[in-house]
């Protein structure tokens, strides 16, 4: 039988899996919109050409800054509850993604990015009440 800190041992280890899953997720995909000029990038991503350059620009800073928002915190154990803001930040824009993917029938990516979300959820829902990080504590991922 599980004793109570093995489970919360594996619940940490889970949520440091899908977080940085998450984090190089979101890095990969945000640096394309941050930086790449936008005539490159509107002929691979269509929302490029479609909406305006600041708009991109800002979806692609928000993915990574919540990217690092998923990792550093609990690395750092400074503020280790901006982990759960960072997952439930990229839980809205999965949602605004999959809205953006359906109107335009693209179920793939839709598909992607409910998965995604689903992650990011799991993250923002499990660092807040089944194994959050203090302050000052040690994670057992690093020991």
């Amino acid at each position: 039988m599980r004793t109570p800190k093995s489970n919360l041992k594996s619940w940490d280890i889970a949520l440091w899996t899908a977080q940085i899953v998450l984090a190089a997720m979101f890095i990969m995909a945000s640096l394309p919109k941050t930086l790449t000029p936008i005539q490159e990038l509107a002929a691979t991503m269509p929302l490029a050409a479609e909406v305006p350059e600041a708009l991109v620009r800002f979806i692609g800073i928000s993915e990574l800054l919540a990217a690092i928002g998923l990792v550093l915190p609990g690395v750092f154990r400074i503020k280790p509850q901006l982990i759960s803001v960072a997952a439930a930040g990229l839980v809205v824009i999965m949602v605004l993604a999959i809205l953006y993917h359906l109107a335009k029938g693209e179920i793939v990516p839709a598909g992607i990015n409910v998965v995604l979300g689903l992650l990011a959820a799991f993250v923002a829902w499990g660092r807040f009440s089944k194994a959050p990080l203090s302050a000052g504590s040690r994670s057992t991922i690093q020991g």
